[in-house]
């Protein structure tokens, strides 16, 4: 069974190549100057259209996490893994997977990006933990 792909838009698409690139990019109010996750066309802030890509840090801090004990098929080989909600340096919240063993893991811990390469023309961040 193949995994599930993420849907790859006009809005979405700078983020997704640039993690091709290593490079981790979010949107950025040009008008009230606060980052935007997910990728959309408007401002959820101040509601501006004047949003344009920066490179970011790619770090954060664990503000939650669970540990995937049973998961469907696709993914069901992989378990036991940790998802977490990553508090980004620039402000905004995301969720995604931790590469680190789960006795490791803990809220408030710093943590960085690194990229997956899942296919050849796809690569997911996933969130380690800095020592």
């Amino acid at each position: 069974m193949s995994k599930p792909r993420p849907l790859i838009d006009d809005d979405n698409r700078v983020f997704w190549e640039e993690l091709k690139n290593h490079k981790f990019m979010l949107q950025h109010c040009n008008d009230c100057q606060k980052f935007i996750f997910y990728p959309r066309i408007i401002c959820p802030h101040c509601y501006s259209e004047n949003i344009s890509w920066k490179e970011t840090s790619g770090r954060g801090k664990i503000e939650s996490y669970t540990v995937i004990h049973r998961a469907m098929p696709p993914f069901k080989d992989e378990v036991p893994y940790v998802v977490g909600i990553i508090q980004l340096n620039e402000g905004v919240k995301m969720i995604s997977r931790l590469t680190n063993e789960k006795g490791d893991v803990a809220i408030g811990k710093d943590v960085s990006v690194v990229y997956q390469n899942i296919e050849e023309d796809l690569t997911l961040p996933y969130f380690q933990i800095i020592e």
